[in-house]
């Protein structure tokens, strides 16, 4: 299995299945752009099973796909960042589901696989070098979702050599038009918004309506979003199979 170590394989006994976990969100696109990623990861790792369940508003619910598995699992988040959706309500839905053997990978930001994305769909909504940026999430009640956003901000500067600012569309200040309208008081006349969503739906619009110049698309189905799914699995086999430190030795980190 590429990526996964052989004695990782042989320790899970069998490949575990990836369950990719979307949010969910009205309108078809939503679930499109989502399900042109999963193609994405399949194509990236012929032979891999992957499936795809939903935290609300779309089908099959994940709580369906974990009652469905003949196999062990390693839930992926199609989440940016590690806030409650991560924590919380998928945990929960896995503690619900009697004799699954499943873990749950990291949220898929903050990374570079992600500023790459970024900085090419900028470039596809026609941004050039020179401009500023405001990076448009979603935005959470946590703080430490928050957090991975505004870490994900300063690795998109330093890839675009240019400022970017962190922005929430609902749960954390600046909104993305305040953080708009603050770039052009600094003197930046080009202001251009990146969405850092992974597809269409309702904050997107939101996105857009912010005043840049230029606003990315989605990420989408990005290969280095793919890239960072399969990422995300296989360091999560990793984790299961990790043989535990010895006794009366630290763990360094």
């Amino acid at each position: 299995m590429n990526g996964i170590p052989e004695r990782a394989r042989e320790s899970l006994g069998e490949r575990p299945v990836l369950v990719a976990v979307g949010h969910g969100s009205r309108g078809p696109q939503h679930e499109q752009t989502i399900g042109r990623l999963v193609d994405a990861v399949r194509r990236a790792r012929p032979g891999l099973r992957v499936e795809t369940g939903w935290l609300d508003l779309v089908r099959p619910p994940l709580a369906q796909v974990l009652a469905g598995l003949d196999a062990p699992a390693v839930l992926v988040p199609l989440l940016l960042g590690g806030g409650y959706h991560v924590r919380v309500d998928i945990p929960a839905v896995l503690a619900a589901a009697p004799g699954v053997r499943a873990r749950v990978a990291r949220a898929l930001g903050p990374h570079p696989l992600l500023a790459e994305a970024l900085g090419d769909r900028l470039a596809e909504a026609g941004w050039t070098p020179g401009g500023a940026v405001v990076l448009a999430a979603a935005g959470s009640t946590d703080p430490g979702a928050n957090a991975d956003t505004a870490r994900m901000a300063r690795l998109l500067a330093r890839r675009l050599g240019s400022p970017v600012v962190p922005s929430y569309l609902c749960g954390g200040a600046p909104t993305p038009a305040e953080a708009v309208a603050e770039l052009r008081r600094r003197g930046h006349d080009r202001v251009a918004v990146a969405r850092y969503l992974m597809a269409p739906g309702f904050f997107g619009g939101r996105a857009a309506a912010a005043g840049g110049c230029v606003t990315s698309p989605p990420l989408g189905a990005h290969e280095s979003v793919a890239r960072l799914v399969l990422r995300r699995y296989d360091d999560a086999v990793r984790a299961t199979v990790a043989p535990a430190p010895p006794t009366g030795r630290p763990v360094s980190r």
